[in-house]
């Protein structure tokens, strides 16, 4: 269910790196736990976060959560797709990504959970 070349979060993100850029999304257990998602508030390109600072919200119709970062970085794409389509969340949450993030600090990877620890979590 969890695709093994991603990573995860204990808060439910997942990222996915090529190049040295982090695709980052939601998994199949958030958007479960969430409902109907209605609303994503996404970053500006070009901000830096730290890992685990929030940068922005995804709102469905139980509640307002927060996202997290998985790494630290920059910010070099939004998909603005989902401004107007945030229901893909719900239909393909690991195939709509949220944000791009470009790594400054690769070795935080290795805090992230593998696919087997992160299945564990959420049974």
């Amino acid at each position: 269910m969890y695709p093994a070349d991603c990573k995860y979060t204990k808060d439910h993100e997942w990222i996915k790196v090529e190049g040295g850029v982090g695709r980052v999304g939601i998994t199949d257990f958030a958007q479960k736990q969430l409902g109907d998602v209605v609303y994503l508030e996404l970053p500006q390109v070009g901000r830096t976060l730290k890992q685990g600072e929030a940068f922005g919200t995804v709102e469905s119709v139980k509640a307002v959560s927060e996202l997290y970062s998985p790494v630290s970085g920059e910010i070099v794409a939004v998909n603005s797709a989902l401004a107007d389509t945030p229901e893909a969340v719900n239909k393909d949450p690991h195939g709509s990504w949220m944000v791009n993030i470009r790594l400054s600090a690769p070795a935080e990877m290795g805090s992230l959970l593998a696919v087997a620890d992160y299945s564990a979590l959420v049974k």
